[in-house]
């Protein structure tokens, strides 16, 4: 584990009501820095919450009832989110931590060009950029996520569902934040388009070294590109184990049942393993090969 750019302490978030909700409970966890940390879980267990929590985009009634997160800035500085406000948290949110929200995809104006809403990032927190710098970042932005600069132009409805994705994406990591919250990136996209943005997403952690935390319910997903992952279940975080370790050793009853539920093309329900061989044949594999093995 390299250095720590994330510690989160005893996070908990309640909606509050008639009835009291506690959506998250007593969370803890430590993201390294350059590290891809999966989040899993059924619908509804908390997974969004504690993004929104964690960059302080909650909405009333939500509220934030205890713990704390500390961001662990690469200039060698410790920022407790929770005493930033105003202009602070408005530039720390984009500038060292950025977000794909869920259904992303269908987040982007309609009548604004791609260019104009990718400049907006720059105009917003580099005004003292010029206009032609921000037009070439964002052609480099593009180019960087595999779309080609001249679809700058382009409205969102003149670009595919996998492309609108990966315009999000360029956006999120237009001022090189040191993490990513990912909030199921690649939902409603068919798996020929999810394995390019997931491949797009492991090449550009490897070059750019930013750390990712990956919200998912597709456990098997997380299987192939998570360091290491966090069972979620009702608001709290049951287990939390390298991605290998997890699928072959998983602790909690409800671990091996969410794996156990996911059905494989060439096996038994459970079955990850590409080449469709028995559990028996994994055991006989090395280390590196078995996470080879691990896929959807």
């Amino acid at each position: 584990m390299s250095a720590p750019v994330l510690s989160v302490e005893d996070f908990s978030v309640d909606y509050l009501g008639t009835r009291t909700t506690h959506a998250v409970q007593h969370v803890g966890f430590t993201l390294a820095r350059g590290e891809v940390l999966g989040l899993a879980g059924e619908s509804g267990c908390g997974k969004s919450t504690l993004a929104y929590g964690l960059t302080r985009l909650l909405k009333p009634p939500a509220l934030i009832t205890s713990g704390r997160a500390v961001f662990h800035s690469a200039d060698g500085t410790d920022v407790d989110v929770a005493s930033l406000a105003g202009e602070q948290l408005r530039r720390f949110r984009w500038d060292k931590i950025s977000m794909v929200f869920q259904g992303a995809m269908n987040s982007l104006n309609p009548v604004i060009s791609i260019r104009a809403q990718l400049e907006d990032v720059f105009t917003a927190h580099r005004p003292e950029m010029k206009r032609a710098d921000r037009e070439r970042s964002v052609g480099d932005l593009l180019e960087r996520v595999g779309v080609d600069r001249t679809r700058m132009r382009a409205f969102p409805h003149e670009l595919s569902g996998g492309m609108r994705q990966r315009v999000m994406i360029a956006m999120a990591m237009a001022l090189d934040p040191e993490i990513m919250i990912m909030d199921e990136p690649t939902t409603a996209l068919d798996v020929v388009v999810q394995r390019e943005i997931l491949n797009e997403i492991t090449r550009l952690r490897s070059e750019l070294g930013f750390a990712v935390i990956f919200i998912t319910h597709d456990l098997p997903l997380l299987l192939e590109v998570a360091d290491r992952i966090a069972i979620m279940r009702s608001g709290e975080i049951i287990e939390i184990q390298g991605a290998y370790d997890l699928y072959t050793k998983p602790q909690q009853d409800y671990t091996k049942k969410l794996l156990a539920s996911f059905p494989s093309l060439t096996g038994e329900r459970g079955d990850f393993i590409r080449t469709g061989q028995s559990d028996a044949r994994l055991g006989q594999l090395d280390e590196t090969e078995q996470a080879e093995g691990i896929v959807l």
